[in-house]
């Protein structure tokens, strides 16, 4: 036969095989009766055979590649074939007159890698039937004929076109060797049939046809209705002799049938202990159990070791930890999965892996950008801007800001924790924040020990498993308020934390390897600094945060806690309109605290108000001005109080943890009996030794300030702090006590707007204090724009903003001679 002959002559897969065209018939078990296909027994009688003669063939055919499993003589089955590749193909064996295909098995190769070379020698001839084309796929009936040989290739590409020989296949039907096989075979075909439901009705009687005379196709088809892999088959496939095809199915149909015999096994003991609820459960196990024996699929062991070594591929894991990863890898690969050390190891593995071992993110060391965002989320602050400016570009110089702690110190409420969350966000980095107020357990920071039952990793570790980077911005909220108990110090813990001499080697108790911790940048909150251990604040780099005055307060309420509040309710600026005047106001009289957070409370009051008066007055908008304010905050908590006045009545300037504070100090003459001083204010032990210094040194420095020498001698002093309910303490009100003592004895009022601060010595030494910025801010809150206060804190002064400056008169006194002259005059 030539070439020419295999050509095609359609341009569209329009026409099916015609079956009759053939000089073949087929019985309905699919047995094909042929020309020239006879075979006879020795005692004459004629056997129907299942194949046509070789003579029958043809000896040029084309090849069709199958990868799931081998195609067998015995089989009768339709195929389906990718249209676009073996359209060409299938046409030209429809032309053929004879309608035969060769299907040869390849294993896994995909289409794109399949070589000529990849094809086996030994395939199946096969009869084409009911072609059809179908969208995108080609469908077709096989029906198997004879196992053939491939002696050349004519088309190394597709088409597939080979010569081929039909080697015989040698056997002796009435050796009883043979036959005692063939018996075997269909018995274990009838042993497999009724205990394994995929088998019907059809494949009984299809049973029936074969007997132990035809043991070529009886070994074929039991071959073919196993659940073996394809290169077994493949081996049965290409085994010629009839005996030692026997040899190699019978077990394989054996496995089969104890496969099957499992498989009623785990019915039967499931069926016995399942209830309603565990119905699903018992079909997933089962379908487990099933699989595993059949080797199709993996065990659970196997599925977490290859889950955990996927994991690793994307990370550069540092080669001490790599090594404990393999050391636990084969510990888990050879534990059985039920038992809890299994549970134990491979939680182990899953937070080992679950790390961002050598994975880090770009910092953004862009200036511009920085201030952008910080203006953009922040209003005022401008010198704790500056600051974290020359951070960054401190940063741009060294190639990374990793490895620094900054401490922002502030009352509550300035946005500490904010500034965090820009300050990663101008980086470009990751944030975690976790609040250590009132914690105990040092392994909050250090993790468990893997011993205890739920042990976990601390919480360092946990944040890097959530950035997924190990160069993230982490905050420690709160570090002021950690506390002690008998499960260890938190605050000893984080001594290794932040020291960036020894966070390169962090050691959590947990996991047990050493971690890198000098590219965090780590960021801590306190509202003081007094609650902090030395040690830990020495390895802390301080940045204040002080209050806000009234215009800076304005300023955050207009742009930024009002809008947050209208959408935040879905409202809008028409709806509700709030007066600047109005604003100013809640400032003043409702908000005086030093950070906004009562601020946005009471604005949050007035947008509650304004919701209830807009569904139940059905008015269109609100406004809030001064006139109707106090209808929707009631009458103001803060007054505008004029500044005390009178003998012996001085201000002076306090810090809190709440920020700034003016302190009014009263001292008054009870009576002339006896001698005495007495103090009330709730006052503690510093500013109560405080008090006696002043007393002490006016008592003898009287003549010298131009007062009655011998005024104490028969008065009774009383010196008040007001506001007696609130703990008052620190030296810094040394000045003003002794000032308000020499106005008494004076009998001279201090008739100006005057506040000062200063610890002041029995030699009249003023020393310097500390919270210069609060308590200015607290004067110009006060309308108080003349200030005493030590020289030594002048340089703290000048560091101020101008804008706190402004309008502002200090006095800086090294000595008490220098505050009396300022306040008494010369």
């Amino acid at each position: 036969m030539s070439d020419q002959d295999y050509e095609r002559d359609h341009e569209h897969l329009d026409w099916q095989v015609d079956d009759e065209a053939s000089a073949s018939t087929t019985d309905d078990a699919g047995n094909t009766d042929q020309q020239g296909g006879e075979e006879y027994r020795s005692d004459g009688e004629r056997v129907n055979s299942l194949v046509p003669a070789s003579d029958m063939l043809p000896e040029r055919i084309y090849l069709l590649p199958i990868h799931n499993r081998p195609f067998f003589p015995a089989q009768v089955q339709p195929l389906v074939v990718n249209r676009e590749r073996w359209e060409e193909t299938m046409r030209r064996v429809g032309n053929t007159p004879h309608h035969t295909l060769g299907v040869a098995f390849v294993g896994e190769q995909g289409v794109t890698s399949l070589d000529h070379e990849g094809f086996p020698e030994i395939g199946t001839a096969v009869k084409v039937h009911k072609l059809k084309g179908e969208d995108d796929q080609i469908q077709f009936i096989a029906q198997g004929l004879q196992r053939f040989k491939i002696t050349r290739w004519l088309s190394k590409e597709p088409p597939y076109l080979v010569e081929v020989t039909y080697p015989k296949e040698p056997v002796d039907a009435e050796n009883e060797e043979t036959r005692a096989y063939a018996m075997a075979i269909i018995n274990g075909i009838k042993e497999l049939l009724p205990i394994n439901p995929l088998y019907g009705e059809e494949l009984k009687h299809y049973l029936n046809r074969f007997s132990p005379h035809q043991p070529g196709p009886l070994t074929d088809f039991a071959a073919a209705i196993t659940s073996a892999k394809g290169p077994e088959l493949q081996d049965v496939l290409a085994t010629l002799s009839v005996e030692e095809r026997m040899q190699k199915v019978l077990p394989l149909l054996r496995k089969e049938i104890d496969v099957a015999l499992l498989q009623g096994e785990i019915s039967e003991q499931v069926n016995a202990q399942m209830q309603d609820r565990q119905r699903e459960f018992f079909l997933r196990e089962q379908l487990k159990v099933i699989q595993r024996e059949l080797g199709i699929s993996k065990d659970d062991r196997e599925n977490d070791v290859d889950t955990f070594r996927a994991r690793l591929e994307a990370l550069v894991v540092p080669e001490r930890v790599q090594v404990r990863i393999d050391d636990e890898l084969n510990k888990l690969s050879v534990l059985e999965t039920g038992s809890p050390e299994y549970g134990t190891t491979r939680n182990y593995l899953d937070w080992l892996t679950s790390l961002p071992w050598g994975v880090t993110s770009q910092d953004q060391l862009d200036l511009p950008h920085a201030r952008q965002v910080l203006d953009r989320d922040h209003d005022g602050l401008k010198d704790v801007k500056e600051r974290i400016i020359e951070f960054l570009a401190e940063g741009t110089f060294k190639g990374d800001v990793g490895g620094s702690i900054v401490l922002l110190v502030g009352p509550p409420g300035v946005g500490k924790t904010s500034i965090g969350r820009s300050i990663a966000e101008a980086l470009g980095r990751q944030f975690y924040r976790f609040s250590v107020g009132g914690m105990r357990d040092e392994a909050e920071i250090k993790g468990h020990r893997r011993t205890y039952v739920g042990a976990m990793p601390g919480k360092l570790v946990q944040a890097f498993k959530e950035v997924e980077v190990e160069n993230p911005v982490i905050m420690l909220d709160e570090i002021d308020k950690l506390g002690q108990s008998f499960q260890g110090d938190p605050a000893s813990a984080l001594l290794e934390v932040l020291d960036p001499e020894q966070n390169v080697d962090f050691l959590d108790h947990y996991l047990d390897v050493r971690m890198d911790l000098s590219k965090v940048l780590f960021i801590c909150t306190a509202n003081t600094l007094d609650s902090i251990p030395g040690p830990l604040l020495d390895r802390m780099e301080q940045i204040r945060l002080s209050g806000y005055i009234a215009e800076e307060k304005l300023a955050i309420a207009k742009n930024h806690l009002w809008l947050k509040l209208l959408k935040r309710d879905n409202l809008t600026k028409k709806r509700i309109s709030l007066s600047d005047a109005a604003l100013k106001q809640v400032i003043e009289g409702y908000a005086r605290e030093a950070g906004v957070r009562q601020l946005e409370k009471q604005l949050h009051r007035i947008v509650r108000k304004s919701a209830v008066k807009l569904l139940e007055e059905e008015s269109e908008t609100v406004k809030i001005s001064v006139k109707n304010l106090e209808e929707f905050l009631g009458a103001p908590i803060f007054r505008k109080e004029k500044v005390l006045t009178g003998e012996g009545v001085v201000t002076g300037l306090a810090w809190t943890s709440m920020g700034g504070a003016t302190l009014p100090i009263e001292a008054g003459k009870v009576h002339s009996l006896d001698r005495g001083f007495k103090l009330t204010g709730k006052l503690g032990e510093v500013m109560q030794e405080s008090a006696n210094i002043a007393y002490s040194y006016t008592l003898g420095h009287l003549q010298e300030y131009g007062a009655d020498a011998d005024f104490f001698d028969s008065a009774f002093v009383h010196l008040h702090v007001p506001e007696g309910a609130t703990p008052k303490d620190g030296p810094s009100a040394g000045v003003t006590m002794t000032t308000a003592l020499l106005s008494l004895a004076k009998h001279h009022a201090i008739d100006r707007p005057l506040a000062m601060t200063g610890e002041l010595t029995l030699t009249g030494q003023v020393l310097p204090v500390g919270g210069i910025r609060e308590k200015v801010i607290a004067a110009r809150r006060s309308d108080i724009f003349e200030l005493i206060l030590p020289e030594a804190n002048k340089r703290d002064y000048e560091e101020l903003p101008d804008y706190l400056k402004e309008g502002m008169t200090v006095h800086f006194a090294k000595r008490y001679r220098d505050v009396a002259d300022v306040v008494f005059g010369r």
